[in-house]
């Protein structure tokens, strides 16, 4: 008997994608709950299980556009075909991945030598679209400061060897920014909020997305409820995400629902930058590189690990006093962590 096997449901706005690559070739025998083929659509790439285990028969090739609810592919049941039938049909040449940044490369014109033109990949071109349509939409101004990361870096230091041997993982800058902003987004709610026609929707919870950086796009997944997790909990959320993200395995309802971003561009060594909002939230919060710098303290000039700060911020519903209001507030959790480690 026959299975078909169908591109799975990817969330309410998704109903498209491409086969960026087949996982396993024509006539293989596959088990279910094996990995069938990567279905890359505009919120994220994921590798598509099989659903029966039988012999494999490929309807469509990579790189195909495909529906959501499309047979691309049939399981014939182990139990009704013979097990050398895998050895005697005729197997699909190996279907190599092409890179993800090269998922359909076009021949350059006759034009222009020495070019080669690559098409957008969907998450790629859903990123530009969103940023173009935030452009539009929103009125957008970022405001900076800078934070002193002394305690934050001492608390980290000190607790490193014990935090990782209770909870098995790292203590990073992310989850104290995480928690910061969650207690800064309670006093200034304008900013955990988003237009809607003539409404302001406030959001009485606070989903925290991080983004992440792929070869193929920019991705921001989503730590629900952050407010309520500890800094283990937010460490190990974050962690999760982003090797989910890179292994392809992220679901669509983990990129939804963000009420408040954070992006760290420092970790690729940017000092400074003016992050957009993830349309249609009201704000992010752009962290950048730490540089040892000379600043003054009690009338005395010392060394100290600096960060500079940025809020972009939708001034539609975001007065500026609001805006500078939060980003204080964070650097005043930051600059003295006992607040935010005691729950206050």
């Amino acid at each position: 008997m026959k299975k078909n096997i169908v591109v799975p449901e990817m969330g309410e706005s998704v109903s498209k994608g491409i086969i960026v690559a087949w996982l396993k070739k024509n006539g293989d025998a596959v088990n279910e709950g094996e990995p069938l083929f990567e279905l890359e659509t505009d919120k994220a790439t994921v590798a598509v299980p099989a659903t029966a285990a039988g012999i494999l028969e490929i309807l469509v090739q990579k790189e195909s556009e495909v529906k959501i609810g499309q047979v691309v592919a049939t399981i014939e049941s182990k139990d009704t075909v013979p097990a050398s039938t895998a050895l005697t049909q005729p197997a699909a040449a190996p279907q190599e991945r092409a890179p993800e940044t090269q998922a359909q490369t076009i021949a350059a014109a006759p034009d222009e030598p020495g070019q080669t033109r690559v098409a957008m990949t969907p998450l790629r071109k859903k990123t530009a679209e969103r940023l173009v349509l935030a452009r539009r939409e929103a009125v957008y101004v970022t405001t900076f400061n800078e934070i002193d990361l002394s305690k934050v870096a001492a608390i980290r230091s000190h607790f490193a060897e014990g935090f990782e041997k209770d909870h098995g993982i790292k203590i990073g800058f992310m989850s104290f920014f995480v928690k910061a902003s969650c207690k800064a987004l309670a006093v200034h709610r304008e900013l955990n909020a988003r237009v809607e026609g003539d409404e302001i929707v406030y959001n009485n919870f606070y989903n925290i997305g991080v983004a992440i950086s792929l070869d193929r796009g920019l991705i921001v997944p989503v730590v629900r409820n952050a407010d309520a997790l500890t800094f283990a909990e937010i460490e190990k959320a974050i962690a999760g995400l982003a090797k989910r993200a890179r292994d392809k395995q992220l679901g669509p309802d983990e990129l939804q629902g963000g009420t408040f971003t954070i992006t760290n561009g420092g970790v690729f060594g940017s000092l400074m930058s003016t992050p957009v909002p993830a349309y249609p939230q009201a704000a992010i919060l752009g962290m950048h590189a730490i540089k040892k710098r000379p600043v003054v303290v009690d009338d005395a000039i010392v060394i100290r690990p600096m960060m500079y700060v940025a809020l972009t911020y939708d001034h539609r519903i975001v007065d500026g006093r609001d805006a500078i209001g939060f980003l204080v507030k964070v650097k005043e959790f930051i600059e003295e962590p006992d607040a935010l480690l005691l729950e206050m």
